[in-house]
């Protein structure tokens, strides 16, 4: 079957809820590739006439929105042992060094924390349990949240969906190179995020303060 008679046979709420779902629980604080599910869907509806792209966007948003409010109220109640615990689950993405630099996100640029931290991988997992688990203000991180819910989801699908529409000929040809991107993009962030990582765990290695012998 072609490529563009199978996306046609998917139905369009399938794509809604997948999206929605995805991104509800990478929001969470479960590592999901959010965000290539929401560029392949997104590359999907230019190419899709059942898939309605400001559909799309709302799911996304909502999703996005959703996820990371239960993992405020999460990591409110867990506290530092839920990091620990999803340190020792998911050591990759939770080591003591990434949540030390998400940390320190947070402790400096508060509320913008939550919201920029939604355009880079790792700390869209991590935004909604550490602002709970730092208590930040719920009202000022919802406010957070929701504009980052929206710029990010409604921007990403805006962007592809208007590069298929204009390149729609090309991307028939070349559908997997909005993927490949989106994997660029993705790694590298990751890339630079445990760069950092492990800069701040070295960082806090050299601040601690070296044991006193006991005198005789």
């Amino acid at each position: 079957m072609h490529v563009q008679e199978w996306l046609d046979s998917v139905p369009a709420a399938a794509v809604y809820a997948v999206v929605a779902l995805v991104i509800g629980l990478e929001s969470l604080g479960i590592p999901l590739p959010g965000e290539i599910i929401l560029v392949s869907a997104a590359l999907m509806s230019s190419q899709h006439s059942g898939v309605n792209p400001f559909v799309l966007g709302a799911c996304a948003t909502a999703g996005a929105v959703i996820g990371d409010s239960i993992g405020y109220a999460i990591g409110r109640k867990g506290g530092r042992p839920l990091l620990a615990w999803l340190g020792g689950k998911f050591p990759r993405h939770f080591s003591e060094g990434h949540v030390a630099t998400a940390e320190r996100s947070f402790e400096k640029w508060g509320m913008w924390a939550v919201f920029f931290g939604r355009f880079v991988a790792l700390l869209r997992i991590f935004a909604g349990p550490l602002a709970g688990v730092l208590h930040m203000p719920y009202w000022k991180f919802l406010i957070a949240n929701v504009l980052g819910g929206i710029c990010w989801a409604g921007g990403t699908t805006a962007v592809i969906y208007y590069v298929g529409v204009v390149a729609e000929d090309w991307l028939k040809r070349f559908s997997y190179l909005g993927l490949v991107v989106a994997l660029l993009i993705g790694l590298t962030s990751m890339l630079v995020i445990r760069r950092k990582a492990k800069k701040a765990a070295a960082e806090r290695q050299e601040a601690e303060p070296e044991p006193v012998p006991a005198a005789d």
